[in-house]
């Protein structure tokens, strides 16, 4: 593969050599030369790496990160996974399972935390600095192993460091009694090189914070007497892990980049970032508050996430350029959700900088990858993250004042810890150097490339720059900067367009998912792109409101008609929608399955069929076999059958079934029902909770029903499972083993596929199913013990 930068200067050449005749014309005649030529569209290639940590070898770039997980690039677009999974397959060690044997054994874990590799000047070997934790305590290992190769196989030389020791097991690394508070989870590190050739390792997460060790440059090992290090941030169990540490010759400052919050889905990760002179510190945020008085307070509950809010220089939380109606593209848009545990690349030719870590999306639940964001350097030293992800760069770094003018998609972060995604809003650059739109204030451009911003009496100083908008699909003129208070703003330009070409391009695009039969309420939009007001009418307020609740009839299926007003500025268009909105089905049995020598089914639904080892897939065997109530179906580990589309709509409903395993595999599903990739739920006889048996549902975060035990393999269990208006309850042998709320809306459209034993990802089940029954409405716990006698429950009486 050719290098990121002979790339770059072909892709110029080629549109040198591509400019229209008339622009060159106009050039030579003395007019403002030409905006250069954007690149050609990126070909991005994902891996998943959690925890990423980078090491270049040449032009060659690896990342490693958690549960041994590596990927490579040349070019930070394209990436190839490398290796993941402790396993002794694992190519980055001989066995990683024996070879570390010591470390899981201390961390009473089986997998691996955040390793970092470098590769030391005094004998050019890579030094695997590997950790291990038990994961609800700060019980950890932190060691090193060794490789001539950057991809191993890596051999241990010990463990540096232990946290976490208990009553009887003696002092921790400083000589005293392991204190949680205030002594390190020793976990996360970073080893490098300070401007002076000395080398240093920056590690900790949550529990006492974060702590720099110095380490013999010949070896690899920590200097003596130094026990966990200088703290450097954190403490009193805040949620600050992930330490990264990152020196600019250009403001000759020591960067730490470290993650607050958790790394959920839900739990508000995001990047922030303090400097100091000294890799050591002290460290300070951009209000020059001490990073080393940073921590929880300890009279509050653990994870007092409010005491730390306030501080470090945040540089990406959760957000979401969402699509809004009439913009170009396809899908919600782009962003990320608890983005964080960060590297640094600093390009030694260029001073290109680049941002890599581990992201989640939003509405793909725990789902993560390797994203890459180009920063910058604003006027104060501070850095700032392009909005879009790198795509290669483009060398457009030189702006007239009047292309900045126009309208903006507009990223306002803040400094909170929590689950929400910040939502782009509208702003404008007028010409007369005002911003108008989501905030008032002022603005200006200076040095062709930089913008400085004046909001509520705030200053924000950052970069303009060009960046690949994967929505839309075309190269878009981006801001990005950062104010006094340490909070980023982003901007992303809009193509502009006149009132009319707005409420038309709205009116174009203007659908509603799952229209012609409604069984749910429906997500009505209000906003269009530009800004443009979405109003809506109805034609029968009882059946659907204005704002899109739905009321299903009781005796006939109802005509509903919606009516979708735009305007922008003087403009307006008009949109109408004609709904069918079904009877509301009485409770009670939608198919029984009996499996008695077929997939026939009663209670009106249609037979079953059978599948391949996808959903979807073709093929499959299956065979009959003595079962609870006369006989059941056997599925080879190979197989599955799939259902009627549209089993199950609404929010009330409920599964019953008997299963028989003869083998137990991660994430198979028995029950699988899903309105598409996104949404869709799965009763999982042995689940990540340590194997154990859940009722797994994927939405915009994932529902997880623990039950606590793992039904056993070549004995008959009975599941059930009943969802009442997000109220969940699932059943094993009668007995009620998880209860919950929030139990995600998945069946809102007619159509939702429905199988046992496949899904769309995982192993097929192999083992017997019999009885399957189906109702709409919940069961009581009495009709659950009804449906596993084999009979019928009867939903119709008290």
């Amino acid at each position: 593969m050719t290098s990121r930068w002979s790339r770059r200067i072909a892709t110029l050449a080629a549109a040198c050599l591509t400019l229209p005749l008339a622009a060159a014309t106009a050039g030579s005649a003395g007019a403002a030369p030409p905006t250069p030529a954007d690149p050609p569209p990126p070909v991005f290639v994902d891996a998943e790496t959690h925890d990423p940590s980078l090491v270049s070898v040449g032009d060659e770039h690896w990342v490693f990160g958690s549960h041994l997980a590596a990927a490579t690039t040349e070019d930070f677009v394209q990436w190839e996974q490398a290796a993941n999974l402790v396993t002794p397959q694992n190519p980055l060690f001989d066995d990683v399972t024996t070879e570390l044997a010591e470390t899981f054994e201390w961390a009473e874990s089986d997998t691996l935390w955040a390793a970092d590799v470098i590769q030391l000047e005094a004998d050019g070997k890579f030094y695997m600095y590997y950790n291990a934790c038990e994961g609800s305590s700060p019980r950890s290992a932190l060691g090193v192993a060794v490789a001539d190769s950057v991809d191993g196989p890596y051999e241990d030389l010990g463990i540096l460091l232990r946290s976490g020791h208990r009553d009887g097991e003696g002092p921790s690394e400083d000589g005293t009694p392991y204190d949680a508070l205030v002594h390190p989870n020793a976990v996360d590190p970073d080893v490098f090189y300070d401007a002076d050739g000395n080398l240093w390792m920056v590690y900790g997460s949550f529990s006492g914070g974060i702590f720099i060790l110095e380490l013999d440059p010949g070896t690899g090992l920590p200097l003596p007497d130094q026990g966990y290090g200088t703290h450097l941030t954190g403490g009193n169990h805040s949620r600050i892990e992930g330490p990264s540490m990152m020196y600019s010759p250009e403001t000759e400052h020591y960067y730490l980049f470290t993650s607050f919050g958790g790394l959920g889905a839900t739990e508000g990760y995001n990047m922030r970032v303090m400097r100091s002179p000294n890799p050591d510190g002290p460290f300070v945020d951009a209000a020059g508050h001490d990073m080393r008085e940073v921590r929880s307070n300890p009279d509050l509950p653990i994870f007092d996430d409010a005491t730390i809010e306030p501080y470090g220089v945040k540089l990406m939380g959760s957000y979401q350029f969402q699509r809004e109606v009439g913009a170009p593209g396809t899908g919600i848009g782009d962003g990320k959700v608890s983005p964080g545990h960060n590297t640094t690349y600093v390009d030694p030719e260029t001073g290109e900088m680049l941002l890599i870590f581990h992201s989640r999306f939003p509405e793909q639940g725990e789902r993560h990858q390797i994203r890459v964001h180009e920063m910058s350097m604003n006027a104060e030293g501070w850095p700032v993250v392009a909005p879009y992800r790198y795509a290669g760069g483009n060398d457009t770094s030189k702006f007239v004042r009047k292309q900045l003018v126009g309208d903006y998609r507009f990223i306002e972060h803040d400094k909170t810890i929590s689950p929400e995604i910040r939502r782009a809003t509208t702003v404008t650059l007028n010409q007369n150097g005002t911003v108008t739109g989501a905030v008032d204030g002022r603005w200006r451009q200076y040095q062709k490339n930089r913008l400085h911003l004046t909001i509520d009496g705030e200053a924000y100083d950052g970069a303009v720059t060009r960046e690949w908008d994967p929505t839309g699909e075309r190269w878009v003129t981006t801001f990005s900067v950062v104010g006094t208070e340490g909070v980023p703003l982003w901007g992303s330009a809009l193509a502009p367009l006149s009132d009319q070409e707005i409420v038309d391009a709205v009116a174009t695009d203007l659908t509603l998912p799952g229209t012609g039969s409604v069984v749910a309420d429906l997500d009505l939009p209000t906003v269009g792109t530009h800004g443009a007001s979405i109003a809506w009418t109805s034609s029968d307020e009882s059946v659907v409101t204005a704002d899109g609740t739905v009321t299903r009839p009781s005796e006939q299926d109802a005509v509903v008609t919606l009516t979708a007003t735009i305007t922008s500025g003087d403009a307006t268009a008009a949109s109408t929608f004609d709904l069918t909105v079904p009877v509301l089905p009485a409770p009670g049995l939608v198919a029984r399955y009996a499996f008695d020598g077929d997939l026939a089914a009663t209670g009106g639904a249609a037979a079953g069929t059978v599948t391949g080892d996808r959903v979807d897939s073709e093929g499959g065997q299956l065979s009959f076999t003595e079962g609870v109530h006369g006989d059941a179906v056997h599925l080879d580990g190979s197989s599955g059958v799939r259902l009627p589309d549209g089993l199950l709509s609404g929010q009330d409903y409920s599964v019953s079934l008997w299963l028989r395993p003869e083998r137990l595999t991660d994430f198979t599903t028995a029950f699988f029902g899903a309105r598409d990739d996104v949404n869709w739920l799965s009763l999982v006889p042995s689940g990540w909770d340590e194997h154990r048996t859940m009722l797994w549902a994927g939405s915009t975060t994932y529902y997880d029903g623990l039950t606590g035990t793992q039904i056993p393999t070549d004995t008959w269990s009975h599941l059930a499972f009943t969802v009442e208006t997000g109220a969940v309850t699932v059943y094993l042998d009668g007995v009620a083993v998880h209860t919950g709320t929030g139990f995600p809306d998945v069946f809102t459209t007619d159509d939702g596929v429905f199988a046992l034993g496949v899904n769309w990802w995982d192993t097929p089940f192999q083992g017997d199913v019999d009885d399957l029954q189906v109702y709409q409405g919940a069961l009581t716990a009495d009709q659950v013990a009804t449906v596993a006698d084999g009979q019928v429950a009867d939903l119709t009486s008290p």
